[in-house]
Parts: C-alpha cells; structure tokens; sequence
C-alpha cells in the first residue's frame, strides 16, 4: 500500500506515496503523529486509523 513517506516538520507537512504512484500531502501533521507513523509495526493500518480522514489533503500525481 505506502511505498514512500516523506515529512517537512518546519511546515509540518506529510508526503505519502502508494504502490500505485499516487501521492498525497497531508497538511498540519505533527511531529509526534509522524513519530509514531514511523514507529507503528503496521504503517497501512496507522494511517488508515489516524491521518488518512484526519488531515486537510490534496493529491499531488
């Protein structure tokens, strides 16, 4: 599902890339939430519970 994931924390903004190249960004993502994206044994499931709806988004590609 997630390929690659990138984050700005001086804008506080999330990038996501999917298998199927699609890539999203995700605005007003804390530091703290991104920690434990990238520490969660299930990066699918995480996002899927807390940023995926939770956040103002726009898909870049």
């Amino acid at each position: 599902m997630i390929k690659t994931v990138g984050y700005d924390p001086a804008r506080r903004i999330l990038d996501v890339e999917f298998h199927n190249e699609h890539v999203y960004r995700y605005e007003d993502v804390d530091n703290a939430v991104y920690a434990e994206f990238m520490a969660a044994e299930s990066k699918g499931r995480y996002f899927n519970e807390h940023i995926q709806y939770g956040y103002e988004f726009e898909r870049l590609t």
